[in-house]
């Protein structure tokens, strides 16, 4: 289960076309994945509409012939009319219309404010989903307030990508130090097209199982993103997974 992709065409910078959505939803179910999420941008650049959100996934269903199920949400970016519509209709931004949200945070600012603004989606019923922070160079540079934030109440979701090394080595990197302190809760594909970023989980669930065991593979791509559709509690990593860490001699080879 895939709870972030840009599959919806039209949209935003993901799928161009029908044919371009059709062909990730595809490649999406031919690798494992039965339910998507579409998280079209909401941000300053692309407008919000779930209206056309809900034409969008209709018409790719039945042009795909229900391939797998799709579902509605957004990738969320902090601005102050954002955050004010969603503290006022939570559900409409919210994945599945239920209460979790996927907040991408700017590679450019993070805000001194965000545990206040954490909570004051909070208290409209919303868990901020912290997506990719491996892949933000101001985010790897506040694990400790991530872990702060988890604390809190928010979640982290990171990119399949990111662990097999296509996002580098920074990236991957960090994907480990969250998932050895327990910080991670997905895994991801934010896709954006069947070549560069494609939507599978399939090798980041293999990559889990050989580094971090099946229990955790589950965990992060099937369980975990189930609990979101449906609205309901998720389950955290064990940090005993983790593996042990390796002698200095070993970073050598």
């Amino acid at each position: 289960m895939d709870i972030h992709s840009h599959v919806l065409y039209g949209l935003d910078d993901g799928a161009r076309t029908l044919d371009d959505s059709v062909a990730m939803v595809r490649m999406a179910a031919d690798h494992g994945t039965t339910d998507l999420v579409a998280t079209p941008h909401a941000n300053l650049e692309f407008r919000f509409d779930p209206q056309r959100i809900a034409a969008r996934i209709e018409e790719i269903t039945a042009a795909s012939q229900g391939a797998l199920r799709l579902h509605t949400g957004c990738d969320f970016h902090l601005s102050y009319d954002n955050i004010q519509d969603a503290i006022e209709q939570p559900a409409k931004y919210a994945i599945n219309h239920k209460n979790y949200l996927l907040v991408e945070f700017s590679d450019l600012l993070i805000f001194r404010n965000t545990p206040e603004i954490f909570s004051r989606l909070g208290d409209a019923g919303l868990v901020p989903i912290i997506t990719h922070p491996e892949r933000n160079g101001l985010l790897r540079q506040r694990a400790e307030e991530i872990a702060h934030w988890v604390e809190e109440g928010a979640r982290v979701q990171i990119t399949a990508q990111s662990l097999v090394g296509q996002f580098g080595p920074k990236a991957a990197g960090f994907c480990r130090l969250l998932l050895d302190r327990a910080l991670v809760h997905f895994v991801a594909s934010d896709a954006h097209d069947c070549q560069h970023r494609p939507p599978r989980l399939d090798q980041a669930y293999t990559w889990l199982t050989g580094h971090y065991g099946e229990e955790a593979a589950q965990l992060l791509c099937v369980s975990n993103p189930r609990a979101v559709l449906d609205g309901e509690p998720l389950d955290f990593l064990n940090p005993e997974l983790a593996p042990a860490p390796r002698k200095w001699y070993q970073l050598w080879r």
